[in-house]
Parts: C-alpha cells; structure tokens; sequence
C-alpha cells in the first residue's frame, strides 16, 4: 500500500532559526513501539518511502521521514552549511526532539550518506542502518581504483560543480534533464503522473535546486572521490552498527560492483550484510517495492530479536 495524501500528519521542530519538517506516522497509535527515521536522497522528498510508511506503522513502527536540510526554504541555512558533518547533527536532532535514546536509521541516495556518517559519529543513537544506494564517504578513494566505469556514471556530480549552468540546467522548462536522471538511473520504472508532479513542485520552492547541488559541491566533489579533500570523517571508517546494504544491479547511477569496494566487513562489527535485487536500479524501494518491504521487515525484526 503506499502512502495517499492525508494519511500522514506533518511535524516539525526549530533549532538556530531554521525550520526543519517531517511526514510522521504511527507516532500516538504505535506510542510505545520502536522509531524508524527515513531520509531520502536526490532528486527526492519524503514521500519516496510511500511504500514503506503504511508497512511499517503496520508492522508497529512509529516513523518519520525528514525534509533534508534546504529542500524547504524554512531549513535553508543563511551560511549556506550543507556539509555532512551538519547533515549528521540534523538527524541526531530528530533523535532529540521525539525523545528516544536509539532508532532505526534508513537512508536513500544522500539519505544514506547521511545514514552512514551518523553510525559512524553516534553509533550509540542508532539500532540499525538501512542504506539504499549510496556510496560510503570514508571509503570513496576506493571506488575509481576498483570500478574505473563508475567515473563515466558519475558524470552529474562533475557537472554539479560548474556553478550557474547546473542551475540553469536543472531548472529548464519542463525539467528535461531531471527526467534524464531518472529514466538513466532506474531504467525500468517511470515515476507516476502524479508523483512527478508533487516532486516538481517541492523542487521548485524558493533555494531548493541550489541547496541540493550544495550537498555535491560540499560533499561530492572530485576531490573526495580521490582522497584529498577532507570531510571531518577521518579517522572514522568504523560504523558499530548492524548495517544492510541494498543495491539495485540496474542502477544506472552506481555501479552495484563498488558496495563491495567501499562497504567492508571488517568496518562493521556488528555485522554487514549486503543485498542486490535485480530488476531494480537507483530506486530499489519504489521499483521493487514488495521484495524490498520483505527484506526490511526481516532485517528490522532480526534487532529485536538480537535484543
């Protein structure tokens, strides 16, 4: 079942003068029940886990799934701060703000960036990480050495360097390259009518295209591909949380051989498991969303029994 308009409340929480917003669902009739926190990627909203909310709330979840930092004007930072050690303190506050001491973490695309940072800066917040297709920032010297093709399929994130014409690019008439994004990233899935056009319309808000192509300047560039740029993730390869890993072998934006590259075993001591679904690219969640919903039923029950 995915998730209609007016089945999910909105809440949000201030902190240093900006606004933060996110979907919940389950919070008062799952009141006592575990918190799973959702965080989408680019070029997404929260409704991208509209197959997982439902499920979860069902399953006895309470769950929120964030605007990330500048996909709304109200949380758009006048420093113009889109680095992933900030992204990182936005979801520990999410964690503050509802009360909890640990949660389920699930992040898409950017989202599991952000994911994996936080395991490895508070892993004592977290249950359990759930990353859908994204590379591990302290690991991503290890990608061009082992998989040379993934620099042809990260051609966007040199483009997203040139400042002015991306914009440009991204915000033309009826949004010709978003669309080329999508149909290159998740060959097999066309994104519904009408899902399309939510996504446009929170994409165009006042700063949104900036902010999103801040996150791969600041975070993305050439440089941390090649291991001399910095991101304040030294030193912290170790995530001591249990991790899932899920990558769709049709993605047409990473290539499914770098997760073994740049996700280790031995970064992970309370274990690694690393899943590729076929038939799925980019959006593995919204393309094979049943065999996807097994997977993450399974993995989030397999913590409670380990409790």
């Amino acid at each position: 079942m995915a998730i209609q308009s007016g089945e999910f409340e909105t809440i949000q929480r201030r902190t240093k003068g900006l606004t933060f917003s996110a979907l919940a669902l389950g919070l008062a009739e799952n009141a006592q029940g575990p918190l799973v926190i959702c965080l989408h990627g680019f070029p997404d909203t929260p409704r991208t886990y509209r197959h997982q909310l439902p499920l979860l709330v069902g399953a006895g979840y309470r769950v929120i799934a964030p605007v990330l930092r500048g996909y709304e004007p109200s949380s758009q930072p006048g420093n113009r701060d889109y680095s992933v050690l900030s992204l990182v303190d936005d979801v520990l506050a999410w964690v503050d703000h509802l009360g909890i001491e640990e949660v389920h973490l699930i992040g898409h695309d950017w989202g599991a960036a952000i994911s994996c940072a936080a395991g490895s800066i508070a892993p004592g917040r977290f249950q359990s990480l759930t990353l859908i297709a994204c590379t591990n920032f302290t690991r991503a010297s290890n990608v061009l050495r082992n998989v040379p093709r993934q620099a042809l399929l990260s051609w966007y994130i040199n483009f997203f360097q040139l400042r002015g014409i991306a914009e440009l690019a991204l915000k033309r008439p009826g949004w010709p390259l978003l669309h080329k994004l999508w149909r290159d990233w998740a060959p097999g899935y066309a994104l519904p009518p009408k899902e399309w056009e939510l996504l446009i319309r929170e994409l165009e808000q006042p700063g949104v295209i900036d902010a999103a192509l801040s996150y791969y300047r600041q975070n993305a560039s050439p440089g941390v591909f090649l291991g001399w740029r910095k991101l304040g993730l030294e030193g912290k390869a170790e995530v001591d949380v249990r991790t899932l890993v899920v990558a769709g072998l049709e993605d047409g934006c990473f290539d499914s051989r770098i997760f073994e590259h740049i996700y280790l075993q031995e970064d992970f001591p309370r274990g690694l498991r690393i899943e590729k679904l076929a038939g799925a690219g980019h959006f593995p969640h919204l393309e094979q969303p049943e065999l996807f919903n097994t997977l993450l039923l399974e993995w989030l029950a397999a913590d409670s029994i380990a409790t």
